[in-house]
């Protein structure tokens, strides 16, 4: 830390020196006709002596941060790294002037510097830029990391003094993009990776919409919401956990496909998979069923993958998936029975329960109330670890969900007759899909009974006022909607970012977000 405030010092001095010399160290723009990587890829060889005078007057002009500097007296090298690539810059005092090279001489890495000058090759083989011209565009004052690389006999590379600690990474992105070549990477994929998504919805006739991110009642899952208020209306807001309620809304209006990219908020826990903060893409289809949803969600997943790799195989850390459609469907209970050989279904609850104490398997307390709660709970702790290659886990127990319609195998009279059964489950046409043993979305054929709607919905606010801390509020508004007639639907939710995890090899969700939530420092 004293050695980083001596060298903040040091450029403060050198930033006064600048001035005295009567340079702006922070000039307004800069004139930028090439990028690097373009000069250096466009660069062929003179034939003779009167082509490299006749190159020396095409005049080309680059920016960008120092990332290396080599000063012999009267001449100097850097290394400038703009957007695209590094490139090194040749500045000769005779040529520059007394002013620039003494400003030359000030500059440290981290500097951003703006040259003009013509494209040549060194002695040592390397394409370059002779200055002409250069000019000090930015001071830096807080001095970066020095990562240092070195290449073996054999090709291979070596960082040195890598800025690697993770914490500090995620606090400062902005040191990281800069000093990790690979994190920079990581985003651009990622911003493939969702507008791959994009397209492939828009080819299938969906239109993107924006909905609110501030809602009066909070709902479309089963989550504990961010709780804020609004002074002038005097009100309680929720940042919104889902935007399904609100695109049903527009499938009602008259929207029969409609998709959107959104921020959803949880206050729920933090760990690799899971941040407070997340991006979904969610879109929903009138006259369609889960069917639909799931051929349309592996093809959206399968073309990210071509966008980003060429191919459907990945290796995500040492694992090799292949995510080409058409994926494995399984159905919840018979993922339970290949597993562990037991039919749930013709089980009493109490039986489950103590097979699961028999067999260390825990749930919470407050599951225990609902067989369908009790066969999901099992589900999540014994088959979710052998979900590797992508598989739709299909018809899950109604009590997960108040937004799914039954299976449609049920009569209307049967439906009655189980819900008076506390021993029968009713599956509903929901799927969550998996890959690398992670849910990475979700999706029903979507309920669109008002009558049964509001019954499921008057349920979960009894168990949330039971103790379940994860129910769906009552939403009044949504049901006049549903009243008004919404036709058959499918929607979807796609969690984004386990999809960035995945596409870019990355082992933390907090790899792919470029700000993740930390933590205040002590």
């Amino acid at each position: 830390m004293n050695e980083d405030n001596e060298l903040i010092k040091r450029r403060l001095e050198e930033l006064e020196e600048i001035k005295k010399l009567g340079v702006n160290p922070y000039p307004h723009r800069f004139d930028v006709t090439h990028k690097a990587d373009e000069l250096i890829k466009n660069f062929t060889d003179p034939k003779d002596e009167a082509e490299i005078e006749q190159r020396k007057t095409v005049i080309v002009s680059i920016a960008g941060r120092i990332s290396a500097i080599r000063r012999m007296g009267k001449a100097t090298f850097c290394h400038i790294k703009d957007d695209t690539s590094r490139m090194q810059v040749y500045v000769k005092k005779d040529e520059v002037g007394e002013t620039a090279y003494s400003i030359v001489k000030l500059l440290d890495i981290g500097d951003i510097i703006g040259v003009q000058g013509f494209v040549f090759r060194t002695k040592t083989g390397e394409v370059s830029l002779h200055s002409t011209k250069i000019e000090l565009l930015t001071k830096s004052i807080f001095p970066l990391p020095v990562v240092k690389e070195e290449v073996t006999e054999s090709g291979e590379k070596i960082i040195h003094d890598a800025f690697a600690d993770v914490e500090l990474r995620y606090r400062q992105r902005y040191i990281d993009l800069i000093v990790n070549e690979n994190v920079k990477g990581t985003f651009i994929n990622r911003t493939k990776i969702i507008r791959s998504l994009r397209s492939t919805l828009e080819k299938h006739g969906f239109f993107e919409v924006e909905t609110p991110t501030l809602q009066s009642i909070y709902g479309g899952a089963n989550a504990k919401p961010f709780v804020t208020h609004h002074n002038a209306l005097d009100i309680p807001l929720y940042l919104r956990i889902s935007n399904e309620l609100f695109l049903k809304r527009l499938i009602v209006g008259g929207f029969n496909r409609v998709f959107e990219f959104v921020k959803d908020f949880r206050n729920e826990g933090i760990d690799r998979t899971h941040n407070p903060e997340f991006t979904q893409v969610e879109w929903y289809q009138a006259y369609g069923d889960y069917n639909d949803s799931m051929k349309l969600f592996e093809e959206a997943v399968e073309q990210a993958c071509i966008a980003v790799h060429g191919t459907t195989k990945i290796n995500y850390q040492g694992t090799e998936l292949d995510l080409k459609s058409p994926w494995k469907r399984v159905k919840m209970v018979d993922a339970i029975k290949e597993k562990t050989g037991i039919d749930v279904l013709g089980m009493r609850k109490d039986e489950i329960i103590l097979y699961m104490k028999q067999n260390n398997i825990e749930i919470d307390p407050k599951l225990i109330h609902s067989k369908g709660l009790v066969i999901s709970a099992l589900f999540e702790a014994i088959c979710e670890e052998d979900l590797v290659q992508p598989t739709f886990v299909i018809d899950h127990p109604i009590d997960s969900t108040p937004l799914c319609k039954p299976l449609r195998e049920y009569t209307p009279g049967q439906l009655d007759e189980m819900r008076n059964d506390p021993e029968q489950v009713i599956f509903v046409e929901r799927f969550e899909p998996y890959i690398n043993k992670w849910e990475v979305g979700n999706a029903y054929t979507e309920l669109n009974d008002p009558i049964l709607q509001r019954k499921l919905f008057e349920e979960q606010v009894e168990r949330g006022r039971g103790g379940e801390e994860e129910t769906h509020p009552m939403d009044d508004d949504f049901i006049r909607a549903i009243e008004v007639g919404m036709p058959p639907t499918t929607g979807v939710g796609m969690g984004v970012d386990r999809i960035v995890m995945l596409l870019t090899n990355s082992v933390n969700i907090r790899d792919v977000l470029l700000f993740p939530l930390m933590k205040p420092m002590a």
